[in-house]
């Protein structure tokens, strides 16, 4: 493991209460690319200064390469500039009066100029843009100076790189593609690196491994697939993707587990529970838009009350007649309208179950 945390807590003198951060553990392999992604709030900025030393720990201890950088109980805290980190801010912090190739230079002033000149010019053509080294940041696109800061940021060859919300300040569609070419430049650096966003697209584009955040804790680490299909825990669940929870009932069929739901029996789903894992067989199943298909000829029908045209679909918010809400991606061609019954049925490959919550007062 190239970086490992331990229960690691960051706690602010200001805050009175909970700490920002509470016992997170997480590790990456070298090369491997993280990413921590929650609410406003959810304390992974404060993880990520953590990391890069710019907030002392108040318990756990932080491993790079063997080396302990922050340890509570040896009372080691390794200074930011000692550590070998790289990082790169959201709103790019180039020097304005510096050219595009003076900025990338920045930072490695100790070596000879032959030797600077080099890695430079070796940067700049693994961002693609050794054809404005002599431009102004200002004469760049966001996306281009986005890249710079990157290659600024790898010049001194850390580590570790850390990106804080890197693409935030950049309009939607240039987002995920752009995450798409620093994905593609760590990997060909062979850079390990722990990036923290709010945009789910980003942190599935870029992340080897995603880590979800609620309240200072991390809920789940684990990759995009498995955030999705086998969420952890219940908030994981409903923080990623599109989905809904309505009441179950888990129970013995001759081939075993069944599941009863509003939109009919779920029988030979992949990790349905036992049902005694509930009391009575009773849950709360998850239900993803992708999990509800449009059938005309099902007996199943469901009353559009909203619709969200994404392009090649549509993302339905549904009632049944038995009062459950469901979502569904149909097909943009289906362009049914609100208020219309439609057919559906579910077709559940992961049966993804939790305790049915207490009614509110």
């Amino acid at each position: 493991m190239f970086l490992s945390l331990e229960s690691v807590a960051v706690r602010y003198a200001r805050a009175a209460g909970r700490a920002a951060v509470q016992g997170v553990s997480l590790g990456l392999n070298p090369g491997q690319i993280g990413v921590l992604i929650g609410p406003s709030g959810c304390g992974k900025t404060s993880l990520l200064r953590a990391v890069a030393g710019l907030e002392r720990c108040a318990g756990g201890r932080v491993v790079m390469d063997g080396q302990a950088l922050s340890d509570t109980a040896a009372g080691v805290h390794v200074a930011p500039e000692k550590r070998r980190i790289g990082m790169v801010f959201q709103d790019f912090a180039l020097f304005p009066h510096l050219s595009v190739a003076e900025n990338v230079a920045f930072g490695i002033g100790g070596l000879s100029r032959t030797e600077r000149a080099a890695r430079v010019q070796e940067l700049l053509e693994l961002v693609g843009l050794d054809h404005a080294a002599q431009r102004a940041p200002h004469q760049l696109s966001g996306g281009q100076q986005q890249r710079v800061a990157l290659a600024r940021a790898l010049a001194p060859r850390p580590r570790l790189l850390l990106l804080d919300e890197p693409f935030s300040s950049l309009d939607v569609d240039l987002r995920e593609r752009l995450a798409h070419e620093v994905r593609a430049i760590l990997k060909e650096s062979g850079t390990t690196a722990l990036l923290v966003t709010h945009d789910q697209l980003e942190a599935f584009a870029m992340g080897d491994i995603i880590g979800v955040m609620d309240h200072g804790r991390l809920e789940q680490w684990d990759d995009a697939y498995t955030l999705y299909h086998r969420p952890a825990s219940r908030f994981v669940a409903s923080f990623i993707g599109h989905g809904v929870f309505t009441p179950a009932q888990i129970v013995a069929c001759s081939h075993g587990p069944c599941v009863h739901t509003p939109l009919g029996e779920l029988h030979d789903a992949a990790g349905c529970p036992l049902p005694e894992a509930y009391p009575g067989g009773h849950c709360e199943l998850l239900l993803r838009a992708d999990d509800i298909v449009h059938d005309d000829a099902s007996p199943v029908r469901a009353q559009i009350e909203r619709k969200a045209f994404r392009g090649s679909e549509f993302l339905y918010t549904l009632r049944l007649a038995s009062g459950e809400q469901v979502l569904a991606h149909v097909p943009s061609h289906h362009d049914h309208a609100l208020g219309e019954w439609i057919g559906i049925r579910a077709e559940v490959d992961h049966v993804v179950t939790f305790p049915r919550e207490a009614a509110p007062n």
